[in-house]
């Protein structure tokens, strides 16, 4: 289904697939260098290595995403959405390549869990 596809789309994916990688890379080793002797300054360490780590998980969530989306085009399923099967619109696709669900769907799934 790549009728809808902006063009350079999945250059766009692949390179976005690129800068996660190296970015979970540096998140990586900023979480395993070692911390310093000091208390107060291994207490901000502490700190800041649950920042990073979020922001690792952040990387990772969406990594996910864009890595899915890419095997969904190879599958030629690219655009469809997930959870209906229907297609994806054009410019939902454009503002969020590695969107898996039409809005209608991702709209609901926000109400469901806003509801929990």
């Amino acid at each position: 289904m790549d009728e809808n596809w902006p063009e350079g789309l999945r250059d766009r994916l692949e390179n976005k697939k690129s800068e996660l990688s190296a970015r979970l890379e540096r998140i990586t080793a900023n979480l395993r260098r070692g911390l310093e002797t000091d208390s107060k300054e291994r207490a901000v360490q502490l700190e800041d290595s649950e920042v990073v780590d979020a922001l690792g998980n952040e990387a990772r969530a969406e990594l996910v995403k864009v890595s899915q989306a890419i095997r969904s085009m190879d599958a030629g399923k690219y655009g469809l959405c997930s959870t209906c099967g229907s297609a994806i619109g054009a410019k939902r696709i454009e503002a969020y390549p590695y969107a898996g669900e039409c809005i209608e769907c991702a709209t609901m799934g926000e109400e469901i869990r806003a509801r929990n």
